[in-house]
């Protein structure tokens, strides 16, 4: 009876979507319900990951060990896929010795878990007779539809074969960070042996971290470039580029610079230290390292690096508002980044808190844009302005306050900066008319550094005063119950020591 005649109802149909070596779905099937995950993902806007999975020098195995068992390596390469993915993701044969995995409602952080399981079972299975190199792309971050993923998650795959082959590699642009997702680490060792002594050293910590592992110094850049990393723990002495070079070129990329670095390494000589030092590294331990040393030196870098997103995050947002206020305005331009620095300057000199260092850097960026609402032929009108376009400009600090009011919770006292930059000890400023102790030191420093640059700076209405001249005029209306003098006094001890 013909083999074919002879099979259930349905295998036929079963024959046409499978790849008959391995049982996964063959090239054409794949590719249609890639397509149909592209559009749900675009309607729906849940991410999924498609990862093409290479089999490393593939041909020369087959050659030194017959066609046979290159099959069997196949067969058993799909058994191990089925088994490390979810009943909810996708495998097929995609091609040779390239497979193929929809990750569904997957990120690239935990896509690269999947897969590293697959690679390390692999290679256990073969006793690391053979690798495998893969690509990694995410819809709609990278691309939304079937073609243009495929062209990526290739280009990735054969930039991880070009590099060396047995690594990860992501399309090249960078996930966004998922709220309340748990602290990323990516683990850089040339040696497995070490990576899993350190990762499970993580792993019995009290702490509940995400580690990503890269085994050389190419891999554990491209893993940054496409993913959120929050700390590398990353080994010295690795081949091609070794972690001096790796951590040097993390710190010179403004995308990655604010990543902590904690070298790790046999080494214990001064030297080796010092270069660590110099490439940027954020600290260095010795191997191996003392677990509570290690947990409390990543929680204490993690917790830094937090706060340096979430400031940077909030800047970029108030810089580029800032910017707009001072385009209409010809005149201020660079005005709130100096009167930022002159503002901190001056909390240093005393003394003040950190929380009001913060609030004084962050109102001295942000202390004007409530000019935002203010037309431009007032803000750079040449001659004196009229009282009614002289009221127009005293409502700006209440506008600026209103403004930045749903960001109370990050910037705390930088709001009373903003809202009261130009009231008078004497009751003569402005919106308020406040007096004396109602008005904060913060808010009396920023009025004197605010004070201070637009007398330095050309206005349409006048030339630009010395800065001699300008403190004279400081002294004059602190001389009046205006100004706080002993603010006023500090700022003159700065600009004497800065321009002797």
């Amino acid at each position: 009876m013909n083999e074919q005649m002879s099979k259930k109802p349905g295998s036929m149909a079963a024959d046409s979507l499978t790849d008959n070596l391995t049982g996964l779905l063959n090239r054409d099937v794949f590719q249609l319900i890639l397509e149909l995950e592209s559009m749900k993902s675009h309607r729906y806007g849940t991410p999924f990951t498609l990862a093409l999975l290479n089999l490393d020098s593939f041909s020369l195995y087959n050659r030194q060990n017959g066609t046979a068992k290159g099959d069997s390596i196949l067969r058993e390469t799909a058994r191990i896929i089925k088994k490390s993915v979810r009943r909810c993701d996708i495998a097929a044969r995609y091609s040779g010795n390239i497979f193929a995995v929809i990750l569904t409602k997957s990120d690239a952080e935990s896509s690269h878990i999947a897969v590293e399981r697959i690679r390390l079972e692999l290679e256990t299975f073969t006793r690391e007779k053979l690798t495998l190199s893969a690509g990694l792309v995410t819809c709609p971050r990278d691309a939304s539809d079937g073609n243009s993923l495929i062209e990526k998650a290739m280009e990735a795959l054969s930039r991880a074969r070009t590099d060396g082959e047995n690594r990860i590699y992501f399309s090249r642009s960078k996930a966004q960070p998922a709220a309340g997702r748990k602290p990323i680490i990516l683990l850089v060792d040339d040696d497995h042996r070490n990576v899993r002594f350190m990762e499970a050293l993580l792993g019995a910590s009290d702490y509940d971290y995400e580690v990503i592992k890269a085994y050389d110094g190419n891999e554990a850049l491209s893993i940054v470039d496409g993913t959120e990393v929050d700390l590398v723990l990353l080994d010295i002495m690795m081949p091609g580029l070794n972690g001096y070079e790796v951590c040097r070129r993390l710190k010179e990329n403004e995308g990655t610079r604010m990543i902590p670095v904690i070298m790790l390494t046999a080494l214990s000589d001064r030297e080796d230290k010092i270069n660590g030092i110099k490439a940027g590294a954020d600290d260095f331990i010795v191997k191996p390292p003392d677990k509570a040393e290690l947990i409390a030196r990543i929680n204490s870098l993690l917790n830094v690096s937090f706060l340096n997103k979430k400031l940077t995050s909030i800047e970029n947002v108030l810089i580029s508002m800032t910017n707009a206020v001072e385009a209409k305005d010809i005149y201020t331009q660079g005005h709130s980044a100096r009167v930022s620095d002159i503002a901190v300057s001056l909390g240093r000199k005393m003394n003040l808190q950190e929380e009001e260092i913060y609030a004084l850097r962050i109102g001295g960026i942000l202390h004007d844009i409530g000019k935002i609402g203010i037309p431009g032929e007032i803000l750079n009108r040449p001659g004196t302005l009229t009282p009614n376009e002289f009221e127009i400009i005293k409502t700006h600090p209440e506008a600026g306050y209103k403004i930045c009011q749903p960001l109370q919770k990050t910037l705390g006292s930088a709001l009373d900066v903003i809202r009261h930059h130009h009231e008078k000890l004497d009751g003569s400023g402005y919106p308020e008319g406040l007096k004396k102790k109602d008005i904060s030191v913060i808010s009396r420093i920023m009025c004197i550094a605010d004070i201070f640059d637009a007398l330095t700076s050309s206005r349409p209405y006048r030339g630009a005063l010395s800065r001699e001249g300008a403190l004279e005029t400081l002294d004059k209306e602190a001389r009046e119950g205006k100004l706080d003098k002993e603010i006023v006094e500090y700022l003159r001890e700065i600009i004497d020591k800065t321009h002797p």
